[in-house]
């Protein structure tokens, strides 16, 4: 079967659930309500007050096509971050798994149990749900944008550092092949990968030959060399002078032009296509270059502005791209969930426009 026509392997389903260890939870603040919405905590605090304690089943959802993340940390808070006195054994769990496919209101976690257990939670697992969902579907629709070529993970710059480990993880399971930070990569045992960058070029006085030469001698040999090339806003220049110097050590070359700039070999080519930034013309020109000298072994990576629309208009052009380095398109959006008490006790009891939704995917969860 032609890989290019088959589509990427489905996302990453484990057979086992992370243990809820993993997550380093704040258990003793969660559990006192310190990250929860304040209506939540009240109303634990009226239920205890007046002595009750609802049998209410529970059920999230969100509104788009998407591919789910989260759940297992959503259910290691249930686990450990119950109002005390209660444990997870006083509830009935179901939920999906890190990597299903979901419709629009699609049930996503069901919980059933004594409400002053757990009412105080719905912000925190509701708020897991959605941040993992939209890593997971932005990366999930790039991938299989770029298929067969990978996707490399790299928006890490451009948000806070305490949502990494699991926005990495999000990643990983919706197909990147790799990301950028150790924190990314280690919930499941891996580490970081990258390039070249133009900080380390800048420090060897504009060199990017010098810099990366720096860099294949002092990097173990399973880290790849791969050389940003646009500094000089030349990138056929620069990846043939790193090539050349490299030899066989260079495995790649990545382009990262500036949207604000047209890059020397594209200068004299402008016409009928929008020659800023990385653009088809510019891959080519390259590619071309590279295999005009007997460097057809060095990969492609291109980043900068890439979404899956971009990345989809490159595979249609039959653009020689081997990867594509994807950041800040992968932290937007909207993947908003919401909960919802639906039943008290057998009785349905769902809000006007809300009803219980019965689902045969939902696995339980021990």
């Amino acid at each position: 079967m032609d890989p290019a026509t088959s589509g990427p392997p489905p996302p990453l389903r484990r057979a086992e659930r992370l243990d809820p260890s993993v997550f380093q939870l704040p258990a003793d603040r969660m559990r006192a309500g310190y990250y929860s919405d304040k209506y939540f905590v009240r109303t634990r605090e009226v239920l205890m007050a007046e002595g009750e304690a609802p049998l209410v089943t529970v059920q999230a959802f969100q509104r788009n096509l998407a591919w789910v993340s989260g759940t297992d940390e959503a259910i290691a808070i249930l686990k450990l971050c119950l109002t005390e006195g209660y444990s997870f054994d006083d509830l009935d769990v179901r939920a999906l798994r890190d990597g299903d496919r979901v419709d629009p209101w699609e049930p996503v976690l069901e919980i059933r149990g004594p409400y002053p257990a757990f009412a105080h939670l719905e912000t925190l697992y509701l708020g897991v749900l959605a941040r993992r969902t939209m890593i997971a579907t932005n990366t999930r629709r790039v991938v299989e944008a770029a298929w067969p070529d990978p996707i490399l993970f790299f928006p890490a710059r451009h948000d806070h550092w305490m949502v990494q480990t699991g926005d990495g993880f999000a990643a990983h399971t919706a197909g990147a092949i790799g990301v950028s930070t150790d924190a990314q990569a280690s919930w499941w045992g891996s580490e970081g990968v990258g390039t070249v960058p133009h900080g380390l070029i800048a420090a060897f006085g504009r060199d990017t030959v010098a810099a990366t030469q720096a860099f294949a001698r002092h990097m173990p040999d399973h880290v790849r060399v791969i050389s940003l090339v646009d500094f000089d806003n030349d990138c056929v220049g620069t990846s043939l002078a790193v090539a050349r110097a490299l030899g066989d050590r260079l495995f790649g070359v990545r382009l990262d032009t500036s949207g604000n700039l047209v890059d020397r070999s594209v200068q004299s080519q402008m016409g009928e296509f929008d020659p800023r930034g990385v653009n088809t013309r510019l891959v080519e020109n390259v590619r071309k270059a590279l295999d005009a000298e007997g460097f057809d072994h060095v990969r492609i990576v291109a980043s900068g502005g890439f979404d899956a629309d971009k990345i989809r208009r490159f595979k249609n052009a039959g653009v020689p791209v081997d990867a594509y380095g994807v950041g800040s398109t992968l932290i937007r959006g909207r993947y908003d969930f919401t909960a919802d008490v639906v039943r008290l006790g057998d009785r349905d009891v769902a809000k006007t426009g809300r009803r219980y939704r019965e689902s045969t995917r939902l696995e339980e969860v021990r």
